[in-house]
């Protein structure tokens, strides 16, 4: 048993914190999606790929700020290229800088679906003016959707403050059940505008699914057979499976695709990407404007990075890390003879409790991530992991010891 970090200071802050913002810190960095009381609710810096919280406690990071750090943190190369945009144009005018449009060049060159893009800030900006996107071209108003796809009134898990009627044309599906969309978009045919899905299935506390064979091409020829816009929510496959998303990678493209978090390795940047046919409804029919959106720093950082990606091969190198570790830790889950699930390999690392009835997985995963911190290895028990380039084939190993030493704190349990 590993002995327990010293937080006084996360926990100190956060105590003040409740005191000035709701809930202390939002949403899914509460400390309730951690492990209460054994992990940091407060970083202080990080560097490749590892963190430091504010208690000088140092952490091999896959989380990677959930997403967007795909090489590592505070990259001098990308970094240095947007203190050059501040420095010498600026970042922030009342008009576009002609940088925009060299993003959006590259994005049409590496993504199968990319004629046209529009650029925003965040993933529930891209998959909510996706959705738009979808009703306008279409004229008509339901969805069907298999994913998070943010935090918006229309797709939010937690319904408080929002009107039924905000989300009622809105009809989920499971993953890898091309039965289940099909009922669905048959039921509501006259009615239907579209289907947004996750082309790899993350929902929360499960594991990582991959399309079965066959899947995505099923989803594909649905959305054809039904005359409905296909997008797919590529936030966290984009610039991560390949430089082309997950689309490039099992080969199926959609109509329109919603790309964000690894493109600029940590800026804020997103993007609606797709065919023209269905994106020139911008132009007039559908307003998208913010302040922010146009701002060039998160464009610089995005072109930045993607240099990096292609010149080093960076996401081959990720995969090749990721399946070897995949490879070990299933070698020590088999072994410990303890009920546990590794799924997401090579891209989204993920170990699960499989339930069951008496309520034991929840007390083994509590054990286990706790186990887990207390070794320095951050990773989260309600979200799956991933992989960036900092990460060292010395931080894997180390990491596949600390997963069997916790591992083995579990036995007693059993």
């Amino acid at each position: 048993m590993a002995d327990k970090l010293k937080l006084d200071k996360s926990m100190a802050l956060f105590a003040e914190a409740q005191t000035l913002i709701p809930g202390g810190v939002a949403g899914i960095r509460r400390p309730y999606n951690f492990v209460v009381g054994e992990y940091p609710i407060y970083f202080d810096s990080g560097k490749g790929g590892r963190v430091t919280d504010v208690d000088g406690n140092e952490y091999i990071d896959y989380l990677c700020a959930y997403g967007p750090i795909i090489i590592g943190y505070r990259e001098d190369e990308i970094d240095n290229a947007v203190f050059e945009q501040v420095r010498s144009k600026g970042f922030c005018f009342s008009l576009t800088q002609e940088i925009q449009s060299d993003l959006v060049k590259k994005l049409r060159e590496l993504i199968p679906s990319c004629e046209m893009a529009a650029l925003v800030k965040t993933g529930s900006d891209a998959t909510t003016i996706a959705i738009r996107v979808a009703r306008a071209y279409t004229g008509k108003t339901k969805i069907a959707r298999c994913g998070y796809h943010g935090w918006h009134d229309w797709c939010v898990e937690v319904k408080g403050g929002i009107p039924e009627k905000l989300y009622e044309d809105i009809l989920e599906f499971h993953y890898n059940d091309l039965d289940e969309l099909e009922a669905i978009l048959k039921a509501n045919k006259d009615d239907m505008a579209g289907i947004i899905v996750t082309p790899v299935g993350h929902p929360l506390a499960m594991e990582v699914q991959m399309p079965k064979p066959g899947y995505l091409e099923g989803v594909r020829a649905l959305a054809d057979k039904y005359n409905v816009v296909l997008i797919f929510d590529e936030i966290r496959s984009g610039f991560r499976c390949s430089l082309g998303g997950a689309q490039k990678h099992f080969g199926v493209t959609p109509d329109l695709t919603t790309v964000g978090k690894a493109m600029a390795n940590g800026y804020a940047i997103a993007a609606l990407v797709g065919k023209e046919e269905y994106m020139k409804v911008m132009a007039d029919k559908v307003f998208l404007s913010s302040t922010f959106f146009p701002n060039s720093d998160s464009i610089v950082a995005a072109l930045k990075t993607i240099e990096v990606l292609e010149r080093d091969k960076v996401l081959d190198v990720i995969a090749e890390k990721g399946w070897k570790f995949a490879a070990e830790v299933e070698k020590v889950l088999k072994e410990s003879g303890i009920p546990a699930a590794f799924s997401g390999a090579p891209w989204m690392p993920y170990i699960t409790f499989p339930k069951d009835e008496t309520g034991l997985y929840k007390k083994l995963r509590n054990e286990f991530y706790t186990q887990l911190i207390r070794r320095k290895v951050f990773l989260q028990p309600y979200h799956h992991g991933y992989i960036c380039y900092r990460h060292t084939d010395t931080d894997l190993a180390y990491t596949v010891g600390a997963i069997e030493e916790s591992l083995a704190c579990l036995k007693q349990m059993l």
